[in-house]
């Protein structure tokens, strides 16, 4: 800063302003001789400064610095679709939501974040292209043998997402997670198909299989605390393998026709024995109908015989007399006859046979 004389010959010196005025009153702060002095302090801290205790506050005061900017480096955030693991050590301490959160930074502390929410798929049997528009068969992961010893060419995806309540056990029980879930569901879907025979397979158990499996899986992982949950299990083609597949495709064809074959024979019994049943109904009915009757007229004969031989007791004579007119009566009531009285006089009858009568007779039947 200039400075000028006040007066002749070796006055004391003044400030003056920095065009060779007199500060005004008030007077301004000095920011140059502020800046030497904050220059000065600093050195004073640094060590070899020769401060003495000054350096020694200095290097206290930069580690205090450092170690809260190290501490403030420790918070964090946490998506909304993820969940934070706190680490300290490598020990696992809990786990944090979605929003800011803290823990002790690098090296003493470590976060872990897993997305909880993200689906994630494996497809076993295939896998596709760099260019994800054409597959790749991996047939040493879709053949399986079936219960009756045939072998089935099964391809599917498995859709999973890492468990909300346990992250933890994803994190820190199971190493290689991915590959240890798609392991599970080779394991578990060769199960399952083990237990079951071919021709089912590739028809009427499809949407069994696939719930089966997710089970089993399930199960499993369950047991491994894994911290997977298996959502999905969809079976993308069971066919039989490539060499064999056209006599299966024949077989398959034959079946069906077996069972069209049956079916029509079940509708034709299904028409024809409601019939045969209904007339054997009417036939049994008629049966009863004329033992009933016949039993009835039996009876009633026989409750006849039985008064008549009563009335036949008390007066033999009379019954027979009248048994012999009734039945006359029921022989000749219907006939042409001429009665001769044999004890009275014959003198006026002469008898004789009708000789042109009975030749005409004759003759008409034998024209007959």
């Amino acid at each position: 800063m200039p400075w000028i004389s006040d007066g002749g010959g070796g006055g004391s010196w003044k400030p003056s302003g920095p065009w060779g005025q007199k500060p005004s009153s008030p007077q301004q702060p000095d920011f140059e001789d502020l800046l030497r002095r904050g220059q000065e302090r600093i050195k004073s801290w640094m060590p070899g400064s020769g401060g003495g205790f000054t350096g020694g506050r200095g290097i206290l005061a930069l580690a205090l610095i450092g170690i809260g900017v190290w501490l403030l480096s420790g918070f964090y955030t946490v998506a909304p679709s993820e969940v934070g693991l706190n680490k300290i050590f490598g020990r696992y301490t809990g786990k944090t939501g979605p929003g800011l959160n803290y823990n002790l930074p690098f090296p003493i502390g470590e976060v872990e974040k897993l997305p909880v929410t993200t689906r994630s798929t494996i497809n076993v049997g295939f896998t596709y292209r760099p260019d994800m528009r054409t597959s790749v068969d991996l047939p040493e992961e879709s053949l399986m043998l079936t219960g009756d010893e045939n072998i089935a060419d099964v391809k599917f995806v498995v859709i999973w997402q890492i468990d909300p309540v346990r992250p933890e056990d994803y994190a820190f029980n199971i190493a290689n997670q991915k590959e240890t879930v798609k392991a599970v569901a080779e394991s578990a879907m060769r199960e399952v198909i083990g237990r079951s025979q071919i021709q089912r397979i590739l028809t009427a158990e499809r949407k069994v299989i696939e719930p089966a499996v997710q089970e089993l899986m399930q199960r499993i992982l369950n047991q491994y605390k894994a911290g997977v949950l298996v959502l999905q299990v969809q079976l993308q083609s069971v066919d039989p393998p490539e060499q064999v597949i056209a006599a299966f495709r024949d077989v398959t064809a034959a079946q069906q026709d077996q069972n069209r074959m049956r079916n029509e024979a079940e509708a034709y019994a299904n028409r024809v024995v409601p019939e045969a049943r209904g007339k054997a109904a009417a036939t049994i009915q008629e049966a009863e109908g004329y033992r009933l009757q016949t039993v009835a007229e039996a009876t009633g004969q026989a409750a006849r015989f039985d008064k008549i031989y009563d009335e036949y007791k008390k007066a033999p004579g009379v019954t027979r007399e009248r048994m012999y007119l009734e039945t006359m009566e029921r022989v000749f009531g219907g006939m042409d006859k001429v009665i001769v009285d044999q004890d009275g006089d014959r003198s006026g009858v002469v008898p004789y046979l009708p000789l042109s009568a009975l030749t005409g007779k004759a003759t008409e039947g034998a024209h007959k």
